[in-house]
């Protein structure tokens, strides 16, 4: 049974390429994705793989063997230096897997999450995650965001990559003029308090920057401006924090 051990080996570094550079996922619309959460997660909805890299170590446990078995592909087996070298986590779990980044399709009638400026690929995950879980159709990403299918949003967004659509644009505004429901924003002050507002569907939720928000000329283009109502001397929330309190908002009282 041949193991790739060697770190100069083409595939490893191309598979090395798309864990680290993001402009190289775009180029090849691909990404690669660690952990046999992750993989479950891509083949539970129907998202095959291109590749599967495992360890002698991971095809040993009984889950990874049967998630191999799930995407009719031989593994390619690779020494545990490699698979360290090639994927971001500190401690690999065995298992890693190249897949086409989906491309976006017309979903009509779902809310929307559109995202400005938000530059912590963590962040960017923990939103897919909650819009995930929340129901939403698609999150739209300008070009000061991080990239979406980096190995830490990955992580972060725990599956909910392959639940959802998600795509980059570099016409934000454009997207917003297009969407066809209620466009919100949250605003630190004087906006309508969440929780006292009926949100009709669809709903295109807009989250801006961890520093500032979202700009004003983007606000602008909202039909609705939401404040959520915190303690006193609480001056903000985190992005994913607000996007979790928002999304759960407009996913329990969202009317006709």
């Amino acid at each position: 049974m041949n193991i790739l051990t060697s770190r100069d080996n083409p595939k490893v570094k191309h598979w090395a390429k798309l864990a680290a550079d993001p402009r190289y996922r775009k180029s090849e619309n691909r990404a690669l994705i660690e952990g046999p959460h992750l993989l479950a997660a891509a083949l539970e909805r129907g998202c095959r793989p291109l590749a599967v890299l495992a360890t002698e170590k991971g095809t040993a446990d009984a889950e990874i063997r049967r998630l191999i078995g799930r995407s009719g592909l031989r593994p390619v087996l690779l020494s545990e230096g490699v698979l360290r070298s090639i994927v971001e986590a500190e401690t690999p779990q065995g298992v890693a897997a190249e897949v086409a980044i989906p491309t976006r399709t017309a979903k009509a009638g779902c809310a929307t999450v559109f995202l400005e400026g938000v530059q912590d690929p963590s962040n960017v995950g923990a939103i897919i995650r909650t819009a995930a879980a929340f129901d939403v159709g698609a999150v739209i990403l300008d070009r000061g965001c991080a990239d979406a299918w980096s190995p830490k949003a990955l992580r972060a967004a725990a599956g909910g990559h392959f639940a959802l659509q998600i795509a980059q644009t570099t016409d934000l505004g454009g997207e917003l003029e297009a969407f066809p429901g209620t466009v919100v924003v949250t605003v630190p002050h004087g906006g309508k308090r969440l929780g006292e507002t009926l949100l009709r569907s669809p709903l295109g939720w807009v989250f801006g920057a961890e520093g500032h928000g979202v700009s004003e000329a983007t606000a602008s283009r909202a039909k609705l401006r939401i404040t959520i109502p915190m303690a006193p001397g609480t001056e903000s929330l985190n992005v994913a924090a607000t996007a979790a309190i928002c999304l759960y908002a407009g996913f329990s009282r969202s009317g006709a």
